[in-house]
């Protein structure tokens, strides 16, 4: 019998799926960033791997064509001229089907790649998956050219992540 009320919580929680609340994921900054392969709107995969030696973003996001969602690709957009710049590479990454990312991409005119998570696989491995639904939460990794998590961006406002990505990678370029 459990006597610390505590401990019974703690252990409610888990067996509710919400171990990972308490738990974290696992990854954390200096990290190696998971490796995986998703496909894009327009049917081309991706490899986190190839993409070693650039600066990466992999932002989770949880469905296209919502009003959080959408402000987030749309700010990720209207700053994709500064993101090229300094040179990183932006990917978006839900559980949306390839169809479904492909008309929020041409909707909204979005620049970079959108990776079809279909199985949740992906938003699983980073610890980004909602308890009890298929949906990833709006965190985003900020990868360096060797594959290191250099920043996790947990629960972000979706006006102002672009310009936090950006001050955070020029400030780590620097270093």
């Amino acid at each position: 019998m459990i006597q610390s009320p505590f401990l019974l919580i703690l252990l409610l929680a888990f067996s509710l799926g919400l171990g990972m609340a308490f738990a974290g994921n696992g990854l954390e900054t200096g990290s190696p960033a998971p490796d995986f392969t998703l496909t894009d709107q327009n049917g081309d995969p991706h490899t986190l791997s190839e993409y070693q030696g650039r600066w990466v973003l992999v932002y989770f996001y949880p469905k296209d064509d919502t009003p959080g969602c959408t402000m987030e690709a749309c700010t990720f957009r209207d700053r994709y001229a500064d993101f090229k710049t300094a040179e990183l590479k932006v990917f978006g990454v839900s559980t949306d089907g390839i169809e479904s990312h492909k008309k929020f991409a041409e909707k909204y005119d979005l620049p970079f790649s959108l990776l079809a998570d279909t199985s949740a696989a992906v938003t699983k491995l980073y610890g980004v998956k909602m308890p009890a639904v298929r949906v990833a939460k709006r965190h985003s990794f900020l990868i360096d050219p060797e594959g290191t998590i250099r920043k996790i961006y947990r629960n972000v406002t979706p006006a102002d992540h672009p310009e936090d990505i950006l001050e955070d990678l020029k400030a780590l370029k620097k270093k």
